[in-house]
């Protein structure tokens, strides 16, 4: 805090800071709040008494006594607010309703076209039916995770696997639903949910790696999300690996995507007689669990390029943790032992066994529950990003903001 900070600013730091923290560690005590956060006892007790009747925290039950007294525990009231969270991908979205602690309240899914003369348009249609509010508790807006890249200042999208370039998909759907949209790469999403809800809880420095109908990855560093300068952290899929390989619908050859993605095995177990010529994914696995060995050995083979590359972001990064989900986890017993085998060979000696790797079962619930994480977390934060102001300014614990979009 700065003595040049104006006083309704400093109000509104205040208030992120308290509600954060309660968001996070709560139920906590005012004398906890008061001590992390170097705040005075008398500020601390205006600001939640204004979040307890804004509705946003509650009392609960006393805590340990001290000094024969016990200490008033506070924490958020996850019905006080919602959002919407979406996970796009080709032909089909799945959506979340979640209240301000992460309870889901609902969940949707339906068939998509994104390769609609205007797939905005659409994507508004199947959305709009569930931008309402729930009782008193205001909707504070929409949360997108899409596969490709996502520009966090302008909002526009590149998403191959979709066919959308320079999309601008966030402004444009905050028009037609008249609510903030925040967009994100579906990983991103996802790492979100496994840091707050997930099984990224007990770690502040992990990897998430996605493989499917792509490859992708992020970074969660000292407990942030970590973007990039340009907003493109984690294209994993896109790391090149030969520049004469396979063509990947990025445009360039011999990405990592084009050899381990789902396409890519059936591909290659076609070209090797381990299935048919009519085969997907699913005949693929059949044919694993079968015994079929050429089939277990396009797995092996993937696993280990997949583990290789691993091992060289786990030793730049030094993460306590790598979490592995997406489609391609539903072939996981034949993915595991060329992916550990070639994580733990390649990594920097030291760190070889320091390092978890867990599996978590592909949901698409996860990725739009971190996609409605997106906007959850606006009122935890003083994030400049746009629409973030308009979506704080939709909960009651900031009554003097200005509601724009």
């Amino acid at each position: 805090m700065t003595a040049a900070t104006s006083g309704p600013r400093l109000r509104d730091i205040n208030r992120v800071a308290v509600l954060a923290l309660i968001g996070r560690q709560g139920p906590i005590s005012r004398a906890d709040i008061a001590r992390r956060l170097g705040l005075s006892p008398p500020t601390v007790t205006a600001v939640t008494r204004s979040l307890i009747e804004a509705g946003v925290i509650r009392k609960v039950d006393d805590g340990i006594p001290r000094g024969g007294r016990p200490s008033e525990l506070l924490a958020v009231v996850g019905p006080a607010a919602h959002a919407i969270g979406v996970k796009v991908a080709a032909g089909r979205l799945t959506g979340v309703r979640a209240d301000l602690d992460g309870t889901v309240l609902d969940t949707f899914s339906a068939p998509f076209d994104q390769t609609a003369v205007n797939p905005f348009d659409a994507l508004s249609e199947l959305l709009a039916p569930h931008v309402t509010a729930v009782g008193d508790a205001p909707l504070l807006g929409v949360g997108l995770g899409v596969p490709g890249f996502v520009d966090s200042r302008t909002g526009l999208v590149e998403a191959p696997l979709l066919g959308w370039r320079h999309m601008p998909l966030r402004d444009y759907l905050s028009q037609l639903l008249d609510v903030p949209v925040l967009v994100d790469n579906d990983v991103n999403t996802l790492a979100a949910y496994e840091h707050l809800y997930g099984l990224g809880r007990p770690y502040e420095d992990f990897l998430t790696i996605t493989l499917g109908q792509g490859v992708g990855a992020a970074v969660v560093s000292a407990g942030d999300l970590r973007r990039g300068g340009h907003g493109a952290a984690g294209e994993l899929g896109h790391l090149p690996i030969d520049p004469d390989g396979p063509p990947c619908h990025c445009g360039k050859r011999g990405c990592l995507e084009t050899y381990v993605c789902d396409a890519a095995l059936v591909e290659r177990a076609r070209e090797t007689g381990a299935v048919g010529p009519d085969a997907g994914p699913a005949d693929l696995r059949t044919a694993a669990d079968d015994g079929h060995a050429g089939a277990r050995a396009v797995y092996r083979a993937a696993g280990a390029r997949l583990g290789t590359i691993a091992a060289g972001l786990a030793t730049v990064l030094d993460p306590q943790a790598i979490l592995v989900s997406g489609e391609g986890t539903l072939a996981w017993t034949h993915l595991a032992d060329g992916f550990l085998t070639a994580l733990r060979a390649g990594m920097f000696p030291p760190m070889a066994d320091g390092v978890s790797v867990h599996v978590d079962p592909w949901d698409d619930t996860k990725w739009a529950l971190g996609a409605a994480a997106l906007v959850l977390r606006a009122p935890f934060t003083m994030d400049a990003e746009p629409h973030a102001d308009a979506i704080r300014a939709r909960l009651a614990a900031f009554p003097g903001a200005e509601v724009t979009q």
